[in-house]
């Protein structure tokens, strides 16, 4: 063998490492990604024997014209679970990846137990395979829900040959696993939960799911995902590009509610919510969610004013309420809770340059009720109103709903979706709203609730009610 046809040999044969996110390669390990930044994904692989010249293989199948094409096998099939068909625009597809992501304790495998006796109760087989919990304590689980079905097949596992064995003995046709960072491949190097092992993992189940193969069918698949501490899904970014819908399950830990958002659904849309109370009994559906976020009160109350903000594609009312206590400190507090501190800090400001009412000796309190999380720009007029109550003592009234912008300058700005947040809140009794002077159409919104509209801050004080600049004491 020629010196330099050895040489180039021995070359091929050295390791190179790359990263599992990104793909880029260097010589020598590194504990940082010097393309992504990202930390532990650079793995050592085999160097790159390509010679650049792939020869044609067997097609999976014919191509054909898109006209030819049927869509029957994508339609979507109602799971039983409204608020679930809502988010995914439909149901669950055959042969469709969803990935369910959130945080410890949130309720997934409470909602994806559900959705396995749903689906069962329709006589569509469903596999449940848990990584974290044995049969036992997942059909304790199912008994305390009422999730027990016949149809229904439990599996303990954390190896990926037995589970896909479990799935050619079932014959499912919607298998769930949770969660795939418990599973593991015999055959890859790595602990379960890894960057490579999670990679395997979810393309094996993947390519099961979309290519059954002879005598099988799709599979529709439902993936729990852990989260990393800033909420995003852990483990390698492919995982999100490779299944076809990204589930968010989000809940505080002080309330009962929880939202179900998509972040990614090649099947629907991606700007619809879910709404569930975490009972005893399991995750009941919240179609109208509106009363957990606005609290009654027999006579109007001083600080108060409620709003509609749009989660998604549904409008939901919420109440804003603000405090406002006399100090002696040089530096008065100002403290939020289900509200954006900064922009509320932003609202007070305006409020004191535009409106005269001085709050720099005050401490000033502002929450949402029921732990709503209100980050609309739409919301800023109702906390000024709030704020605004609560300082002079004015009253709003009960059944007046505020909606605007509020810009550094004191104007109100328009806000999307006036048309439907009005309907939503005529149709729970208000009768009288205070809306931006720029929006359409005013006069064919008032047709069922009587709209205001106002171009400053300062007219939107005085339209709810005569005020005095001074604070209370």
């Amino acid at each position: 063998m020629p010196p330099s046809s050895k040489a180039h040999n021995t070359r091929a044969k050295r390791p190179v490492y790359a990263c599992a996110e990104c793909g880029w390669t260097t010589t020598k390990w590194v504990g940082r990604c010097g393309e992504c930044q990202a930390w532990g994904t650079v793995d050592e692989r085999a160097a790159d024997r390509s010679t650049g010249r792939t020869a044609p293989a067997a097609v999976t199948s014919t191509a054909r014209p898109i006209s030819e094409v049927t869509v029957t096998e994508a339609a979507s099939v109602p799971s039983g679970i409204g608020e679930l068909d809502r988010v995914l625009g439909g149901g669950v597809v055959a042969g469709g990846v969803l990935l369910l992501a959130g945080e410890p304790g949130v309720g997934k495998s409470t909602l994806l137990l559900e959705l396995a006796a749903q689906w069962a109760r329709q006589g569509r087989r469903t596999l449940y395979v848990s990584g974290e919990e044995s049969a036992a304590q997942v059909r304790l689980r199912a008994e305390r829900t009422n999730a027990v079905h016949d149809e229904l097949y439990l599996a303990a596992e954390t190896d990926l040959g037995a589970l896909l064995t479990h799935v050619e003995q079932v014959q499912p046709s919607l298998l769930v696993v949770d969660s795939v960072q418990t599973i593991g491949s015999a055959d890859v190097d790595g602990v379960p939960g890894g960057v490579t092992q999670v990679r395997e993992v979810a393309s094996s189940l993947i390519q099961r799911a979309k290519s059954p193969g002879i005598g099988g069918a799709a599979i529709a698949t439902v993936l729990v995902g852990h989260v990393t501490k800033d909420g995003s899904v852990a483990g390698p970014r492919v995982l999100e590009h490779l299944v076809d819908t990204v589930l968010q399950f989000e809940g505080d830990r002080t309330s009962r509610l929880r939202l179900l958002r998509a972040v990614k659904n090649r099947f629907g849309p991606v700007d619809e919510i879910g709404c569930f109370d975490l009972a005893d009994a399991g995750l009941v559906e919240v179609p109208d969610p509106t009363g957990l976020f606005v609290s009654r009160h027999d006579t109007p109350v001083s600080g108060t004013c409620v709003t509609v903000t749009m989660e998604g594609r549904r409008p939901l009312l919420a109440e804003v309420q603000a405090l406002s206590v006399e100090t002696n400190a040089p530096s008065p507090r100002r403290t939020s809770s289900g509200l954006d501190s900064s922009r509320v800090a932003m609202i007070l400001a305006v409020l004191t340059k535009h409106c005269g009412i001085n709050l720099s000796k005050h401490d000033v309190y502002a929450a949402s009720v029921g732990g709503a999380r209100l980050v609309e720009p739409s919301v800023d007029l109702a906390v000024l109103v709030a704020a605004a109550s609560a300082a002079t003592g004015a009253l709003a009234p009960p059944d007046l709903v505020v909606l605007g912008e509020v810009g550094l300058a004191g104007e109100v700005r328009p806000v999307r979706h006036l048309g439907e947040r009005l309907r939503e809140a005529a149709r729970l009794g208000f009768t009288r709203a205070v809306v931006p002077a720029g929006s359409q159409d005013l006069e064919r919104l008032g047709s069922t609730i009587a709209v205001t509209g106002v171009s400053d801050v300062g007219t939107a004080l005085r339209c709810l009610r005569p005020v005095s600049t001074t604070p209370h004491p």
